[in-house]
This record gives structure tokens, C-alpha cells and sequence, in this order.
């Protein structure tokens, strides 16, 4: 098995020496994606729309890969404050409607460049 990096100008380039995506067979293992616009510009002060950006990423860097939201077996979302828990929940469920990934959510003490929010996945390819 050799895996496949992934890169897409659709989502922030790394910000370090990792890769948006890796595809090891048939799985997609993401980076965490933080609400940086494709340029790389912080979007946004509000849990909302940090949320709403980052989800946005991960959205555009599994279609790179060939995957969809709807292929995600698992997330992980890290969170600035887990007072912002039911905020993210009801963004999240507006990605993730009827298809519904196990998930972990987790209060970090600091997230790059001072973010709200950062989300990884795994997802399948068909």
C-alpha cells in the first residue's frame, strides 16, 4: 500500500510540514482544519463562523481526496471553550444532516494561531 497526499488550493495550505490529507487505501485521514479562508486569512471572531469555515475546509479537502462529509466515519473537533459545545453542535449538524460520524469533542488549552475550533477527520473512499 503506498499513500497518496493530498492538496487542494479550495481549503488553506498546511501551515507546518504536514499534509491537508492523507489517502491510505481506501481511508482519508485529514489535518485538522481551522477557520483559515483558502488565502489563509483567519475568518471570522465568533464560534459561528469559525465553525462554519472550518467545516467548509474539511468539506473542500476531503472532495480533493475523492471523499464527501458523507463518507466520514469519525471526527474529532477541538474547542478553545467547551462552553461553545451546543453552538458547534448545531453548526455541525447543518453539514452533517442525515449522515451522522462518530465523533469526540475536546477542550484544548490552545489551538494555532488562537483559534476557536479545529476539526479532523476520517473518512472512506468509494
Amino acid at each position: 500500500m503506498q499513500a497518496k497526499t493530498i492538496s487542494t488550493t479550495a481549503a488553506p495550505a498546511a501551515i507546518g510540514p504536514y499534509a491537508q490529507a492523507i489517502v491510505l487505501d481506501k481511508l482519508v485521514f485529514t489535518s485538522g482544519q481551522i477557520p483559515l479562508t483558502p488565502e489563509g486569512q483567519l475568518i471570522g471572531e465568533s464560534i459561528v463562523e469559525q465553525a462554519e469555515q472550518a467545516l467548509r475546509n474539511l468539506e473542500a479537502v476531503l472532495k480533493a481526496a475523492g471523499s464527501s462529509l458523507t463518507q466520514v466515519v469519525k471526527t474529532t473537533v477541538f474547542l478553545q471553550d467547551m462552553n461553545d459545545f451546543a453552538t458547534v453542535n448545531e453548526i455541525y449538524g447543518r453539514f452533517f444532516t442525515e449522515h451522522k460520524p462518530a465523533r469526540s469533542a475536546v477542550q484544548v488549552a490552545r489551538l494555532p494561531k488562537d483559534v476557536k475550533i479545529e476539526i479532523e477527520a476520517i473518512a472512506y473512499l468509494q
